[in-house]
């Protein structure tokens, strides 16, 4: 999930520093774009369907790329303009489950990699450690494109997958033609998490604080409480989003992986300074720690019934994206937003290629 101090925006209760419809996109309210993005070419218009057309992917593939054996699913033509799609906690790879046959079908190598600790991707040696912080997961992506021999991708996430796009954004722009960023910049600051927050925003991050205790760590290793835990969350940040029971299994199976409850406990735990990290990660953490600006063409996105989307149509993070850039804000959509709204968010992609 999102940094809980981009949180605090939400109830207009946090300072610092954290960071604006198309006509005709179903969901997509208000349009603002500052500066107005010099187009390259006229973009596509993204055939609209309804979230659940598609239920699964194809087929899967797998790749050894550093540290892991990375499970993905590749969609479209092989020598095809690249867009990777990364997800989020507590989600899979079936968040772009009909994002990326709409991208496919405009003639894109849609690329959708499950995050380490996830689905089929799995640690090539039992004696790395289980890592779950924010440069060591973008170094993992990195690690796939160079795999893949991909030199550039479109990027797009929401939640870990938006901290990650924006990490390669930040740090490996030459990697990165252009971004799509749910909830917009979302590269964590150690320091600030240390500050408390107001009380009614530190009551939304329940789960990280219960992450932080023994007992969160054995209910993420207990398959049934795991079940329960993170179905709450589904039902809590996308409450306008009526998913069945099949639709949550799918991407309930991504959880089995051994190493699921380790990277996820350690994510949050190392975000709020508890554990720590590895010194091989520390150059890239100190300079994330200054917060650096992205100056790749991007689109930031924000879920409008998403609990952590700030006000302000995306004003807290304006200042954080220096080149061709555009905000939307999506009405009646929750955190799960490309699987939520799959055409919006695949038209975002189309249009930002087209900067």
């Amino acid at each position: 999930m999102i940094d809980r101090r981009t949180f605090t925006k939400t109830l207009g209760l946090g300072a610092g520093a954290a960071a604006v419809s198309l006509a005709g996109l179903q969901g997509v309210a208000g349009a603002t774009s500052a500066p107005t993005p010099h187009r390259s070419g006229t973009a596509p218009v993204v055939p609209t369907i309804a979230s659940g057309t598609h239920t699964s992917f194809p087929s899967l593939k797998q790749v050894d790329a550093g540290l892991l054996n990375v499970g993905y699913a590749e969609m479209g033509p092989a020598h095809g303009p690249v867009v990777l799609c990364l997800h989020g906690w507590p989600y899979d790879i079936h968040s772009y489950v009909d994002v990326a046959p709409l991208l496919a079908d405009l003639g894109y190598r849609v690329i959708v990699p499950y995050l380490r600790g996830h689905g089929t991707t799995c640690f090539l040696s039992p004696r790395t450690f289980r890592n779950g912080q924010q440069s060591a997961i973008a170094l993992d992506i990195i690690a796939l494109l160079d795999a893949l021999r991909i030199d550039r991708a479109v990027v797009a996430g929401f939640d870990w997958g938006s901290r990650t796009g924006d990490i390669l954004a930040a740090l490996w722009p030459e990697r990165v033609k252009a971004l799509v960023s749910v909830s917009g910049y979302l590269i964590t600051n150690r320091k600030a998490q240390l500050e408390p927050i107001a009380p009614a925003a530190e009551h939304t991050w329940w789960y990280q604080y219960y992450f932080a205790t023994e007992r969160g760590k054995l209910a993420m290793e207990s398959k049934d409480l795991r079940h329960d835990l993170t179905r709450l969350v589904w039902q809590l940040v996308s409450p306008s989003w009526n998913f069945d029971d099949a639709t949550f299994e799918r991407t309930e199976a991504a959880f089995d992986n051994p190493d699921y409850a380790a990277i996820v406990i350690h994510n949050y735990r190392w975000r709020l300074s508890i554990e720590e990290g590895q010194h091989r990660y520390d150059r890239y953490e100190d300079l994330l720690a200054k917060a650096p600006t992205i100056g790749v063409p991007t689109i930031t996105l924000d879920a409008a019934l998403d609990p952590f989307t700030p006000p302000g149509d995306g004003a807290a993070y304006r200042a954080k994206f220096t080149g061709a850039y555009e905000h939307r804000t999506l009405a009646g959509i929750g955190h799960n937003l490309p699987q939520e709204a799959p055409t919006a968010f695949a038209q975002a992609v189309v249009d930002v290629d087209h900067f």
